[in-house]
């Protein structure tokens, strides 16, 4: 599959305060934003090729009733075994195809049509990530950049099904994407092959180890 992940997102607590944790640890962060007609907001921090969101519902009754309605934030929020990850996967390259998985078509507010996202139909499966592609994501040009800053090696994805949906299993044949199955909620993310040797364990404030 010609495709890789372009950014993860964590559900948390309104405000994102837990992020801060990154900040110490050199991490740089981008610019965060509104989403209209879903409901959230975000905080984001940038790598080479990719980036880590920390997303909360701002508005639930928008996040409800919206066109987003089917990512169902509201109830992973409530639900303490839902999963509260999401995958955004991108083409490698100019001849990359999307995954043939079952999806819908999440159109947001604040991006012009046609740039929409499909939502892999797995996204009522709350204990599951949300599985998600953007044909409109251009893939990244390697300028050297991702040989000199932080970029993404490898996403491991910790949930505790033991049977995952087609949706599920066909985005773990993609390049530097891994399932664990059987477990408890868990993202690693593992930045430069982790030849820096360092390990930063977040939890229990956020399900999130990054090897960097």
């Amino acid at each position: 599959m010609s495709l890789e992940v372009d950014h993860v997102f964590i559900l948390v607590q309104p405000g994102a305060k837990v992020a801060d944790k990154l900040l110490p640890l050199g991490f740089e962060e981008s610019f965060g934003r509104d989403h209209p007609g879903q409901g959230t907001s975000n905080r984001r921090f940038r790598f080479a090729d990719g980036l880590l969101e920390f997303l909360w519902v701002r508005d639930a009754d928008e996040a409800e009733n919206g066109p987003a309605q089917g990512l169902r934030f509201p109830q992973r929020v409530a639900t303490y075994e839902a999963s509260p990850f999401g995958i955004v996967l991108r083409r490698k390259d100019q001849l990359g195809v999307g995954p043939t998985i079952q999806s819908w078509t999440y159109q947001p507010v604040y991006f012009e049509a046609p740039k929409a996202f499909r939502v892999g139909t797995n996204s009522s499966e709350l204990r599951e990530p949300l599985c998600i592609y953007a044909p409109f994501i251009e893939p990244i040009q390697d300028t050297g950049e991702r040989h000199t800053g932080r970029s993404i090696t490898s996403v491991t994805v910790h949930c505790p099904v033991n049977e995952p949906t087609e949706i599920l299993a066909a985005f773990a044949d993609v390049e530097g994407l891994t399932m664990v199955y059987g477990k408890p909620h868990l993202m690693e993310i593992c930045l430069n092959q982790g030849r820096g040797g360092r390990s930063n364990d977040f939890r229990p404030d956020i399900p999130l180890i990054i090897y960097s």
